[in-house]
Parts: C-alpha cells; sequence; structure tokens
C-alpha cells in the first residue's frame, strides 16, 4: 500500500524529516533483502525439482517455486517504490530561499492530498512537498 500524505507528514511531525528519511531508506534496504532471500529460496526449489520424484514432492517444489517468486516480485517492487519515494521526497527538501537542505517544520497539510506544506527554520520560508 503506498505512502499517504497522512503517513509522510505523521513521519515528518514524529521523528522529522532526516530520521523519517532514514527510515524509510531501511526499510526499503530491507525488502531488498527479503528479494535476495527469496532468490536464494527460488533457486533451492529449482534445486530440489525432480521429475522422478513422487507428485507430492513435485508439487512441493513447485508451490514453494511460486512462492519464492510471488514474495521475490512483491518485495523488489516494494524496495523500489520507497526508495523512490524517500528520493523524490529528499529532492524537494531544500528551501527555495536560503538552500538550507531539511531543517523545516510541518506549517500545514494541504487540502490537495499531494502535497505538505512546510516551513524553513532558518528563514521561514514556505513551500510544498509534493507526494
Amino acid at each position: 500500500m503506498p505512502l499517504g500524505r497522512s503517513d509522510l507528514s505523521a513521519g515528518i511531525r514524529k521523528y522529522g524529516f532526516r530520521k523519517w528519511y532514514e527510515r524509510e531508506l531501511i526499510s526499503s534496504h530491507a525488502h531488498l533483502v527479503l528479494t535476495f532471500l527469496s532468490m536464494i529460496g527460488l533457486m533451492g526449489a529449482v534445486e530440489v525439482y525432480d521429475r522422478s520424484a513422487p507428485l507430492t514432492a513435485q508439487a512441493n517444489a513447485v508451490a514453494a517455486l511460486v512462492a519464492s517468486a510471488a514474495v521475490g516480485i512483491w518485495a523488489l517492487r516494494r524496495y523500489l517504490y520507497l526508495l523512490l519515494h524517500a528520493e523524490a521526497t529528499a529532492n524537494q527538501a531544500v528551501c527555495p530561499q536560503c538552500q538550507t537542505y531539511a531543517r523545516f517544520d510541518l506549517a500545514s497539510e494541504q487540502p490537495r492530498p499531494e502535497s505538505v506544506r512546510v516551513r524553513c527554520r532558518q528563514c521561514r520560508c514556505e513551500w510544498p512537498i509534493e507526494r
């Protein structure tokens, strides 16, 4: 499930932008680790499969192969989503007036669900961060 405006603003409000960004990157890389583990499971299922084995053993190997592939695809998609979302948000975390990076507070949540309005701690400039 994609992160929404409330998750971004709640995360920034609770942790601050830098900690929120760090948590997003850690979460995305945990999904990358899960992708690698599912690839190992996929290769193991291929290795175990034997056409001369009983039908139940073949079905178990195919089920493990399908499950590993499904988890791997989901984890890879989630990794890419979280990483790209964090990077797109981080690219907007520079104050347009004084060029200070990631030193802002939430000013208000926009009525538009696509953005969060922030205020620079240094110069008090406000700008939207798009989702």
